[in-house]
């Protein structure tokens, strides 16, 4: 299946240095890029901007050999300073009609959706992707309102023609399932962060996808 034009990176990584459980967060970067990761997500909510800067300077460093797009989580600081792809925020972080009033069209905005609410919005309407949140429950984010489940995809994906990405406990086992119901993206954590080999991890997962 191919991914939505506006947005063809169809195996999208969320990492962050504690979701290695104590491996160098850019080795597995790298491992899962050569698995078969198109796109990362730096998200590093409790880090102070400069050294998270410098983490994502590092990171950055990899994914422009490799020719793979680095988004920052929910800092617009960051952002800007290493000249990144673009920015993910959900409902309480910075608006996206803020950040596109700001920024014009520099940074590509991905925002979360965890109301149906939110879709009529002008935050939905300006944002460049929409990430669907969470889709099946998950240890590693607690604050989440909805457990969309796959009938709540497709019904997102009947009122949007935004790329969605969809994220919360996506593994090899539901992969395919979730891009039938109307993903163009699987953004996954610990399916690749956690996983003992995570070049194996990002592979099995891409081919799930490509199926």
């Amino acid at each position: 299946m191919a991914g939505h034009p506006q947005f063809p990176y169809q195996l999208y990584l969320v990492i962050s240095e504690a979701a290695c459980l104590g491996r160098n967060f850019l080795t597995v970067a790298e491992q899962a890029i050569v698995g078969g990761v198109e796109i990362i997500q730096l998200r590093e909510k409790t880090l102070d901007t400069p050294t998270f800067i410098e983490k994502a300077l590092q990171l950055k460093e990899i994914t422009e050999r490799y020719g793979i797009p680095l988004i920052i989580n929910d800092n617009l600081d960051v952002a800007n300073a290493i000249n990144a792809f673009g920015v993910h925020v959900g409902r309480s972080d910075t608006p996206p009609t803020e950040i596109r009033t700001k920024w014009g069209t520099q940074l590509q905005i991905g925002y979360s959706i965890e109301y149906l609410s939110q879709l009529d919005s002008p935050e939905a309407d300006t944002a460049d992707h929409l990430g669907i949140s969470p889709i099946f429950a998950t240890p590693t984010k607690t604050d989440t309102v909805t457990e969309w489940g796959l009938d709540g995809l497709r019904h997102i994906r009947s009122l949007t023609d935004k790329p969605l990405i969809a994220i919360g406990s996506i593994n090899k086992t539901n992969a395919k399932a979730v891009m039938h119901a109307g993903a163009d993206s699987l953004a996954v954590v610990s399916a690749i962060c956690a996983a003992p080999d995570p070049e194996k991890a990002a592979y099995e997962l891409r081919n799930e996808i490509l199926k």
